[in-house]
This record gives structure tokens, C-alpha cells and sequence, in this order.
């Protein structure tokens, strides 16, 4: 892991009153002025993954969202989600249309790491755009060959993190605030480490944690609903660190929220706690 012998900032906690928030929207206001987020993934076996995540995107304020996904799941998803717009893409070269619509990508939930998945990733990783990568995303980015964007956001849990690092997850989670600013400094991007005190790291040196979250959280999905909701809020206008930060502590306090009733937490249980918390936070209107 780099080592620096400059003095790191403290690590701030992030607490009610003291965190990033999205503007009012105005009376003229429209889905054009709030973002197109893209998601891809959902390899086949995959499907679910790819529409919790697009769901916790439009759930949580994008103007637009849309879905790459196999052809297959293109039914699954209009079903539940008429309001995202799915496409079927076998190919790289079918994904270059919508990349070209979209203002921000979420790139990885249930993408797996098939030819199609490494080709899909490495057409995204070719833009320019804003981005937010998790599971399966993060596995072959460990693999090498692929070259991270700038400005991206990196969702990685203990295991991930250490195949990044080529280190133990023991390592990670011996010193979680050093692998998060390793990880940061890297890629040269905000690193969300995920688990109990999620950590966020970027590049410039800051890092917070949330301490907030209930031990019922310990379920699939969750990570693909945060990583819905960074690409909104990314999609919304907020930076990488700030999207990242107000994500997690949302993500993190509807998942107490939720977990108050016990085990048998859902990752979908999440989202209308979200949208609620996200309207507590920053007000739609004055």
C-alpha cells in the first residue's frame, strides 16, 4: 500500500447538520435538469442485482434512468420498473447509444465476468463521464487490463477491497482507514469501504465514516441499492465525495430505519426509506 509522510486529516464523522445536501427544485423544473444515469449489468443469472440498483437510482431523485442489461431481463424489468428504460444489449457496439445519452454511469451490479461483462465495462470505462463502480465491476478491475475513468466512485466491500490491494481481507480489516486511503490514492478515486464504519476516502486526502446501520443490513443487495444512490445524487449535481458521504449515511440510517423490525431485512425495504430520509435532508421544495 503507498505510504506518505505528510500528516492525514482526521477522520470525520458524518452526522445530521453537517452533511452534503441537493438544492430545492424549482417550480419550472424538469427530469432534463437532473440527470441521466445509466446502469449496466445484469448478467445472465444476474437480473436482480441490476434492478435494485435502478430502482434506488430513480427512486432517489435521477431525472432519467436507463438500463443495460441482457436481452432477457428486458421483461423483468419493465414489469417493475415501466419508468426506467431497459435495453437489451449483446454487445459493446450496442452499448455506444445510450452511453452517449447518459450524464452518469452505475456500472457492475450483477454484472459478472463473462467476455460480454469485460466487454461492457471496458466501454464505459472509455467515456468520460461521471461513474459509479461496484461488485463485479471492482473483480475486474482487480484483474487488470482495464483503466479507470477519472472521477469515479469505487463501492468496494472487505473482499473486494483486498483483491484490489492484493492483500487479506484480514489486512483490510486490520486497518480499514489505510486500506480506504490506499485504495483512494490508487485509483485515484473515492473509495467507499464497505462493512460496519463504512469509510469514505478521496483522493485529496479526506475520509469519513458513518457509524450508523443496523446488523440486519447483513443481506444481498444492499450494495447495489448504494450504489443506485450515488449515481442519483452524482446525476443531481453533487460531487464524488459528496454523493458518496450523503449516500452512505442514507443508506445507512433507512437500514437502522428498516432493521428495527428485525431479521428478514430486504434490499428493496431500503429505497422508500431512502426517499424519505433523502426529503428529510434536502427538501424538494422550500
Amino acid at each position: 500500500m503507498p505510504q506518505t509522510n505528510q500528516p492525514l486529516p482526521d477522520v470525520q464523522h458524518l452526522a445530521p447538520g453537517h452533511l452534503p445536501g441537493l438544492l430545492p427544485r424549482g417550480a419550472s423544473a424538469h427530469k432534463g435538469q437532473f440527470g441521466h444515469v445509466l446502469l449496466i449489468g445484469g448478467d445472465r443469472g444476474f437480473a436482480g442485482a441490476i434492478l435494485l440498483s435502478a430502482e434506488s437510482a430513480l427512486r432517489s431523485g435521477a431525472g432519467r434512468v436507463s438500463l443495460a442489461t441482457r436481452s432477457e431481463h428486458v421483461p423483468a424489468a419493465l414489469a417493475r420498473l415501466p419508468e426506467a428504460m431497459a435495453r437489451g444489449i449483446a454487445s459493446a457496439n450496442q452499448l455506444m447509444g445510450l452511453l452517449a445519452q447518459a450524464s452518469v454511469l452505475v456500472v457492475g451490479p450483477g454484472l459478472g465476468q463473462s467476455a460480454w461483462s469485460r466487454s461492457l465495462l471496458s466501454a464505459a470505462a472509455n467515456t468520460g463521464l461521471p461513474q459509479v463502480w461496484d461488485a463485479d465491476a471492482l473483480n475486474l478491475l482487480a484483474d487488470g487490463g482495464i483503466n479507470l475513468p477519472a472521477g469515479c466512485v469505487l463501492t468496494p466491500h472487505p473482499g473486494e477491497a483486498a483483491r484490489l490491494l492484493g492483500v487479506s481481507t484480514a489486512e483490510v480489516q486490520a486497518d480499514r482507514t489505510k486500506v480506504a486511503r490506499a485504495l483512494s490514492a490508487k485509483y485515484a478515486a473515492v473509495v467507499v469501504l464497505k462493512g460496519a464504519g463504512s469509510l469514505i476516502a478521496s483522493p485529496d486526502g479526506r475520509v469519513s465514516r458513518c457509524d450508523r446501520g443496523h446488523p440486519a443490513m447483513a443481506s444481498a443487495g444492499l450494495g447495489d441499492v448504494l450504489a443506485g444512490l450515488i449515481g442519483a445524487l452524482l446525476a443531481q449535481g453533487l460531487s464524488a465525495f459528496d454523493a458518496a458521504c450523503l449516500a452512505v449515511w442514507l443508506h445507512a440510517c433507512a437500514g437502522e430505519q428498516q432493521g428495527r423490525l428485525g431479521r428478514g431485512l430486504a434490499a428493496s425495504d431500503l429505497i422508500p426509506a431512502i426517499r424519505q430520509l433523502l426529503e428529510e435532508q434536502s427538501p424538494c421544495v422550500k
